[in-house]
């Protein structure tokens, strides 16, 4: 198997070909703005801007920066306002990024270059975790999505003096949100300013959308240019079968035949992710003693915040990082000494699809912008490589740019807290991307269904408090209905289960089998719901012990956080009247409850062994991680917590129910099919 590029070879490049040793033939593209990172201020590319930066923030209403990731303007910006005087008299500059890893990295940094320490005059907050002073912080990084909640407490956010959205073209669905909130907010707080800042350039689509119908002079671009490395792209000849294997193929002969410097893959998920690993692990026995270490660090949104600030770390003297990660490693995050760059091609979305009303979880192919932020990761201290594993034909095939999330997902939570916020007509709000209209009609027979918003269209008493809680709407509603079931210890336990990743470590071969046996130990018949209730239990019970979690095969780290997630909603729970009733071991109970809130995450098992959705009619197979995997229900029947596409429709977190339990929500299933 081959790297290959079409045309002639780059000037002074003579590359070994990584999968078996013969000469690879490779292009020279230099990325269109790839910087350089040093740690002193002065030397990186927004320097020499940071006058005409805070000239523009002073003038215009809406700052809109373009610039790659790694020029500065995330860690900088901020910092130039707050010597500005951006931040005085109690005032503070919020600054969102699209996920919680970049939060807390770009936080943790920032405060090493201030001198203070983290929670202090720079903090973060990111879901269930707040490190931050409300009266002595003054930069304060947040994911956009707390940002967006914030407004359903403080409409204006009225302590924020500059708002800078960080990574928009990443157009999830609360940074859509948020910017058509903060349009609002700007025309009854003209002094707020808002600083959008893009990788790409979208530019322009943001600059029409904060002019149009407003003030044309108020609202200005800026452009940082910045000092480029070459990237030398790499493509193999022929698609591969397991890009995953190829991947740590490709570490392993980067590692013995190409010089220093660190390796950044990019996968899909946690379990490729794990496997890359597994498989680079097995192969260090056989390392050279003369070669250097190679230090092996996973980065993805289910690690705990140490675990991922591990991987921007420097390595060691005499060792390579290897970082095998998700798409949150593309331009949301830079990690300095990275100079090889490994690209599967695909990346793992949530979709969601109107006509049945079930979200999933899908690896689709990434699109071209995607591909050349990701190559550019190797550019940013000095000239790079990126292999890509696939043929230089298919990344001419890939879409331009990676759809808006707001037009592919399931919009009932965001919709509820617009409506939480008095944007009662969501027809009308001024989105940045409308999304589907069937979309959003679904969304609001779904809240009509679930008694969150009444007939008239506007919240119930029950949709106003369901809006504040920081989970999504059909956990949050089980919370409240765990009242008339009497099981609110167990349903919070639960659901904190179900928000985080992998609690169960099954490595594959001869330790997978014997971490199998360990899971059966807490396996309920019912299901997987009440099988994490019974690891969440034990965990606790047994002194919540790192050393008690390997010899049971369970992740330390996924149930700390469940148990620091059930406090924060415990909170919730108290502030809202919930009694946190025990059900005394009543799964009947327990499980009639869940259906309040998977309602729509029904199925029926048929003869063939698969299962069919109640709405849409789907086959689905359940997931190989399931108690259910290989045993038919006794009822028939049972709810889901969330579908995975690959070559086939899985659901994951299964448990068993009866028919006769879906009854009461009958009438909503008319009203939504």
């Amino acid at each position: 198997m081959q790297f290959w590029k079409p045309g002639t070879q780059a000037p002074g490049s003579s590359l070994d070909r990584i999968a078996d040793g013969e000469t690879s033939v490779i292009s020279s593209a230099p990325l269109s703005a790839s910087y350089s990172v040093q740690s002193a201020r002065e030397r990186l590319p927004i320097y020499k801007h940071r006058d005409k930066l805070l000239y523009c923030v002073e003038k215009y209403g809406v700052v809109i920066v373009v610039g790659q990731t790694g020029c500065g303007k995330t860690t900088q910006l901020p910092q130039y306002l707050n010597e500005a005087g951006w931040a005085a008299d109690g005032n503070v500059i919020a600054c969102t990024q699209p996920r919680r890893v970049a939060a807390t990295s770009v936080a943790a940094r920032v405060a090493t270059e201030t001198g203070s320490m983290i929670g202090d005059e720079v903090g973060y907050t990111i879901r269930f975790e707040d490190v931050s002073d409300k009266a002595r912080t003054r930069i304060l990084y947040l994911t956009d999505g707390i940002l967006f909640r914030e407004t359903l407490l403080d409409p204006l956010l009225s302590r924020y003096s500059v708002i800078m959205i960080d990574e928009a073209h990443e157009r999830t669905v609360y940074t859509d949100l948020l910017l058509g909130v903060l349009k609002k907010i700007r025309r009854k707080r003209p002094s707020l300013r808002l600083i959008i800042s893009s990788a790409t350039l979208d530019a322009t689509a943001f600059l029409n959308y904060f002019t149009n119908g407003d003030s044309v002079d108020d609202a200005t671009i800026i452009s940082l240019e910045g000092r480029m490395h070459p990237v030398d792209i790499a493509h193999l000849q022929e698609p591969v079968a397991d890009y995953v294997l190829k991947a740590a193929e490709t570490v392993w002969n980067i590692h013995q035949r190409q010089g220093p410097g660190d390796i950044l893959v990019f996968l899909t998920g946690r379990e490729e992710i794990d496997r890359c690993l597994e498989h680079l692990s097995e192969m260090l026995p056989t390392l050279p003693r003369t070669a250097p270490r190679l230090k092996l660090l996973a980065l993805h949104a289910g690690l705990s915040v140490e675990e991922q600030l591990a991987a921007f770390e420097p390595a060691e003297k005499g060792s390579r990082k290897v970082i095998v990660s998700t798409n949150i490693a593309e331009a949301s995050v830079t990690i300095e000494g990275i100079k090889y760059v490994i690209d599967s091609g695909f990346v793992k979305i949530r979709t969601y699809n109107p006509s049945s009303g079930l979200s999933s979880l899908v690896t689709v192919p990434i699109s071209q912008a995607s591909a050349i932020q990701r190559a550019g990761r190797a550019g940013r201290t000095s000239s790079g490589v990126c292999y890509r594993l696939y043929p230089s034909s298919v990344f001419n095939q890939l879409g331009t740019s990676t759809q808006p999330e707001i037009t592919r997902t399931d919009l009932t939570t965001p919709l509820l807290q617009l409506k939480s916020l008095g944007i009662d007509d969501v027809m009308k709000f001024e989105w940045v991307t409308a999304p589907p209209a069937q979309s959003i009609l679904r969304a609001l027979e779904g809240l009509v269904a679930a008694e969150m918003v009444g007939e008239d269209g506007r919240l119930t008493v029950i949709g106003e408090k369901v809006a504040e809680c920081p989970v999504e709407v059909n956990l949050a509603r089980m919370l409240f209905a765990s009242k008339d079931y009497r099981c609110g210890e167990e349903l919070l336990t639960i659901v904190c289960m179900t928000t985080v990743q992998d609690v169960f470590i099954i490595p594959d071969g001869a330790a997978g089998a014997m971490a199998e046996l360990e899971r059966r130990k807490f396996t309920a018949e019912e299901g997987d719901h009440l099988t994490l209730l019974n690891v969440y239990n034990a965990f606790v019970r047994y002194g919540r012990s790192s050393s008690w979690c390997k010899s049971h095969a369970l992740s330390f780290r996924a149930l700390s956080r469940a148990v620091a997630i059930r406090s924060q909603l415990l909170k919730y729970m108290q502030r809202f009247g919930l009694p946190v009733d025990s059900c005394q071991g009543d799964a009947r109970r327990l499980r009639q409850c869940l259906i309040s809130g998977y309602w729509r995450h029904g199925a029926r098992w048929v003869a063939d062994g698969t299962y069919r959705s109640i709405q849409g009619n789907t086959m689905l197979y359940v997931h190989p991680t399931s108690v259910l995997f290989t045993r038919k229900p006794k009822s028939g029947w049972v709810i889901f917590h969330e579908m995975e596409e690959t070559k086939k429709t899985q659901i994951r977190i299964v448990t068993e129910v009866d028919s006769d339990w879906f009854l009461p929500y009958g009438h909503r299933y008319c009203k939504s099919a």
